[in-house]
């Protein structure tokens, strides 16, 4: 759920680089994440600045964490305090341009004062940080009058008008600071189709006016910017990203990255198969694609290199379990808690259990990926010797109780807030218990800021992912979309599923994973669920997957680009290459569009059939894409393989049958050419020696 992270160190266990080299690699680590990361470019050299900064984002920490112990607040109340934090710590942090980032003075005093160069936080990022402050405390303030029947009956004030719009300028600008661009095209289009959706060719309505579209999407509660994503956003993901920098700032992170090298590393392909494990782990309660590919890329690459993995699949490979990361429960990342208020009488807890075996499938499809390539280059595991130490393993197991205590809290009935609470306090006592993960005070400052700085862009992004969600509905444009997708795919429902997936994709490509959910979810999941007989869970999980998968789909595949960076690969190679380790994923949605059982919404002899035949066909694309099954495939036997695995994964008993039969067809073929090849080469051997 982070949209930033710290690079994760080699394990002492493990040969790793002297000191300097290891500063050299963060080094490099946080240039390639400050390139393809938005949310990493923030100012670090505040002068004097860092003690308001400071003071401000620990405040921010500490009122979230007595929140959710006392709620001393309504919803919008502690919604509107959430934003005001956030939008005056985003304009402090983050400078208008990357390029005034660092930029020195020149030595003119007026430009450099006008335009912010060389001081700590220019006079205009002070400015419109007190702006956003005063715009949200302005809705804390006067809650009670923009509830009451005095609004209904007399109208706003002109005052509201001028706060509404202020303030929805404001969350745009904050959020292409420390999100990006891309979104706030999406949210510029929504406003503008409110405000003239009247004129449009298609998707007409009867359009709005400007102090109506203001007041609607930012003095409305429940709507708008203070609708869902953001409520989710003050309720739960603040907890849930603290709880992620703690494991961080108390190196019970680095746990995970030993446990899944012994688990897996002396395995065939171990290194990359090590990397899925860790990745998976670290992306798990991190939520970003691409600060997780660089956080522990920056060790798991250059490791899968010197084991003989091309470069630009090393980079696949980090890119596609750091992205896969997201969809593995408890945490799946941000979006996930928005998804549990979607679905009506579906809680967080129902959903992890429903996400489990799809994020399993994901996985086990990267490891056969990557096994069948190991096989096809040769490549084996690292020696014992290499890897973590067993004994002490078993010493820091206690390390896993963090999120053993999230998964049982939620699993026994208890709210997410309060599973958060949990995990976050015994993170903190097992850090106590150990010099390498102890904390002492100026840690526990930097925890505290870094748990504020970590949540700005996921809260900027649910803001502005709610004008547009506040926009369809408003102007009604969902119904519109649907019934205008639907008479383009001429009722085609296999048609439709591919323009949904393609539509999640390329919003994907500029919006983070929340905002992205958000949209989709909006617009799109309800044209599976309304005009055909999709359950509700399999729409919301169909967008929510290809939202995701987005980060490494090329063109734009940004966690592809950061691996690329560190692994000095070709970008584009390495992001078609990711599509193909990561195969099952593309694939797995519309299984479970197809055959629900495989979310549960089923019999279990049906999920147990979906299961196998989903396996075995994964079996067959993997191998078919590699170019390895039993052996070395020809060209002929990987078009049999990816056929098999391809009719096989289709939820048909009887198109499942002939898939099984051509891949042990296959197989019996590839073993009947080894048995001859190996007689020949006895053969041969028995001549030269007689």
């Amino acid at each position: 759920m982070s949209e930033d992270s710290t690079p994760t160190r080699p394990s002492s266990a493990t040969a790793g680089p002297g000191a300097d080299q290891v500063a050299a690699g963060e080094r490099g680590s946080a240039d390639v994440l400050a390139k393809h990361d938005t949310s990493s470019r923030y100012r670090k050299d505040l002068g004097w600045w860092v003690w308001v900064v400071g003071g401000l984002s620990i405040a921010f920490t500490v009122y979230h964490l007595y929140a959710a112990l006392e709620r001393p607040f309504n919803t919008w109340m502690h919604t509107s305090l959430h934003l005001a934090g956030a939008t005056a710590l985003i304009f402090f942090l983050y400078p208008p341009s990357r390029r005034l980032l660092d930029a020195p003075a020149t030595g003119n005093r007026v430009a450099d004062a006008l335009i912010g160069r060389g001081s700590r936080i220019p006079w205009y990022d002070v400015l419109l940080g007190f702006a956003g402050l005063g715009c949200n405390l302005y809705v804390f303030v006067e809650y009670s009058r923009l509830v009451s029947n005095s609004v209904q009956i007399l109208g706003y004030s002109n005052l509201d008008y001028f706060v509404a719009i202020l303030g929805v300028l404001l969350i745009l600008e904050a959020t292409r600071r420390c999100v990006g661009l891309p979104i706030v095209i999406i949210g510029g289009i929504a406003i503008l189709y409110g405000l003239f959706g009247n004129y449009s060719p298609v998707f007409t309505h009867s359009g709005m006016s400007l102090e109506d579209f203001a007041t609607t999407m930012f003095l409305s509660n429940g709507s708008g910017i203070f609708g869902t994503p953001i409520q989710v956003s003050a309720n739960f993901i603040f907890l849930f990203l603290f709880f992620a920098v703690m494991l961080v700032h108390t190196n019970i992170g680095q746990f995970f990255n030993d446990l899944a090298f012994r688990l897996t590393g002396r395995f065939t392909g171990g290194p990359a198969k090590a990397a899925v494990v860790a990745s998976g782990l670290q992306g798990m309660v991190s939520g970003s694609s691409v600060a997780n590919t660089v956080a522990s890329g920056s060790f798991t690459i250059p490791l899968m290199k010197r084991s003989g993995f091309k470069p630009h699949f090393a980079a696949a490979t980090e890119a596609t379990a750091s992205t896969g990361g997201q969809l593995m429960p408890p945490i799946m990342g941000a979006a996930a808690f928005i998804m549990a208020q979607n679905v009506p009488d579906l809680e967080y807890n129902g959903l992890i259990v429903i996400a489990i075996i799809p994020a399993i499938l994901y996985f086990l499809g990267a490891f056969l990926s990557i096994h069948f390539e190991a096989k096809t280059d040769g490549i084996l595991g690292l020696s014992k010797a290499s890897l973590p130490d067993g004994k002490e393993l078993l010493k820091r197991l206690d390390l896993l109780l963090p999120l053993a205590v999230i998964i049982l809290t939620l699993l026994s009935g208890m709210s997410p807030i309060r599973a958060a609470l949990f995990g976050i306090g015994t993170a903190f006592f097992l850090s106590f218990l150990r010099k390498s993960t102890r904390m002492d005070p100026r840690g526990f400052v930097t925890l505290l800021v870094e748990g504020a700085r970590t949540a700005l862009p996921v809260i900027a992004a649910c803001a502005t992912a709610g004008i547009v969600a506040g926009t369809v509905t408003a102007t009604g444009l969902g119904g519109q979309l649907g019934k205008g997708l639907v008479d383009l795919a001429g009722g085609n429902f296999f048609i439709v599923l591919v323009m949904v997936m393609i539509a999640c994709i390329v919003l994907g490509m500029g919006l983070p994973t929340t905002a992205n959910y958000v949209v989709t979810a909006t617009v799109a999941a309800p044209i599976l669920y309304n005009n055909f007989d999709v359950p509700l869970i399999a729409a919301h999980m169909f967008v929510f997957f290809f939202g995701i998968l987005a980060d490494i789909t090329p063109p734009v595949c940004l966690a592809a680009y950061a691996g690329a960076g560190i692994a000095r690969a070709n970008p584009m190679r390495a992001g078609v290459t990711a599509v193909r380790i990561a195969i099952a994923g593309f694939l797995i949605p519309y299984v479970f569009i197809l055959e629900p059982a495989l979310l549960l919404q089923g019999t279990w002899q049906e999920l147990l059939l979906a299961l196998v035949t989903v396996i075995l066909g994964m079996i067959g694309v993997s191998s078919g894409l590699a170019g390895y099954f039993m052996g070395r495939a020809n060209i002929v036997e990987r078009v049999l393989l990816l056929a098999a695995g391809i009719t096989l994964i289709y939820p048909n008993i009887w198109v499942s049958l002939v898939g099984l039969v051509v891949l042990v067809a296959v197989a019996l073929i590839q073993r009947l050419r080894k048995a001859t090849t190996t007689t020949e080469i006895a053969a041969q051997r028995a001549a030269a020696t007689a």
